[in-house]
């Protein structure tokens, strides 16, 4: 069994298995105004003790990009833990994550019916750094349905879009 490595603090390096145990949840969320226009992403992670909230915004962009930087900004956070679970209401980041990237990759990053696979670019990002942990959970969740911590990741994502809209 190959060990992906991951370096620490002090820079000495440790294997997957000497990851903290304790899995950590994660909502995402991306939101556009207007489609494309400006955009914000936003995450929240708890290991059950802890929450982190984060958000960011690019000016011209679209949902689908907000959405695939969220969990991308999110993965890139927590990788100091070996298990995570994803919580989007994105089917779109939930399927190709979990369906659709083998495919694109073994065709080049080509969809099936051979055209090139749109923000390819945060796909393989969001491929790599995924590939670095030992488990991911993704679970849908229904989007303004009354899930408690998809409300708050989608107001912190609506959120920095708007900075951008009143600057």
């Amino acid at each position: 069994m190959q060990h992906q490595k991951t370096m620490i603090g002090n820079c000495r390096p440790i294997t997957n298995d000497q990851l903290p145990t304790t899995m950590i949840k994660i909502w995402t969320d991306g939101s556009c105004l207007g489609n494309p226009g400006p955009g914000g992403w936003g995450f929240i992670a708890t290991d059950g003790t802890n929450t982190a909230e984060r958000s960011g915004c690019e000016p011209n962009t679209t949902n689908n990009r907000m959405e695939l930087t969220a969990v991308l900004r999110a993965l890139s956070a927590a990788r100091r833990h070996a298990e995570v679970e994803i919580h989007s209401d994105s089917q779109y980041v939930k399927n190709g994550m979990q369906t659709w990237i083998p495919n694109w990759k073994r065709n080049n990053w080509r969809t099936a019916d051979k055209k090139p696979v749109k923000n390819q670019d945060l796909w393989q990002k969001l491929d790599e750094v995924a590939a670095g942990y030992k488990k991911i959970h993704w679970v849908w969740v229904r989007g303004h349905n009354g899930d408690e911590m998809n409300e708050r990741v989608d107001a912190l994502a609506r959120g920095a879009a708007e900075t951008l809209k009143h600057s």
